[in-house]
């Protein structure tokens, strides 16, 4: 369905994807773009948690996170149109990318195991679930167990195939008009 130029659609865009994928510095991004609001479910649920994500995992374990983050995503699915970044393990909660759309688009920035992973040993963030003796070999299983759940994404993008400011571009026209740009 394509809607007029310069309306934009009415929900949220949701960016997943395996962590490294840039959900966060895509969404900063696309949201100023688009003068809306950008939050990241991790940065939020560790300002209203009083605790690091690391620390929720090792102390209250990955289902209560889980709890957490799905609480704030049925919190946000009233909330007027963001551009969100939950965490890469968010589409594994059943129901939650139902509270989003519609309206609300699922983009994911899809990236193989191994360049998420050359991307994250550049970044100081601890991520809980890669604090394994084999973090190559938790990277895959993380795409084996997820890659089905970021198929029923609404578009998918390789974000190793197109630069960054590209990338902000077509998902910014995806806000605009429904179609991605790319290709």
């Amino acid at each position: 369905m394509t809607q007029p130029a310069g309306l934009q659609i009415d929900g949220h865009l949701v960016l997943v994807g395996l962590p490294g994928s840039g959900k966060s510095t895509v969404g900063r991004a696309v949201a100023k773009r688009l003068s809306r609001p950008f939050l990241d479910f991790d940065a939020e649920i560790e300002k209203r948690e009083g605790l690091s994500v690391a620390r929720i995992f090792a102390e209250r374990g990955e289902a209560a996170f889980r709890k957490v983050e799905y609480a704030l995503t049925l919190e946000l699915a009233a909330a007027p149109p963001m551009v969100l970044a939950p965490g890469g393990g968010w589409v594994t909660i059943p129901g939650a990318m139902a509270l989003l759309r519609p309206p609300g688009r699922i983009i994911h920035l899809q990236i193989s195991p191994k360049e998420a992973l050359r991307r994250l040993t550049r970044s100081r963030i601890v991520r809980p679930l890669l604090a394994q003796a084999d973090p190559a070999m938790a990277m895959q299983s993380l795409w084996d167990r997820r890659s089905g759940l970021y198929a029923l994404a609404d578009v998918t993008v390789n974000v190793e195939a197109v630069d960054s400011q590209r990338l902000i571009d077509s998902v910014v026209a995806l806000a605009h008009d429904g179609t991605l740009g790319i290709g």
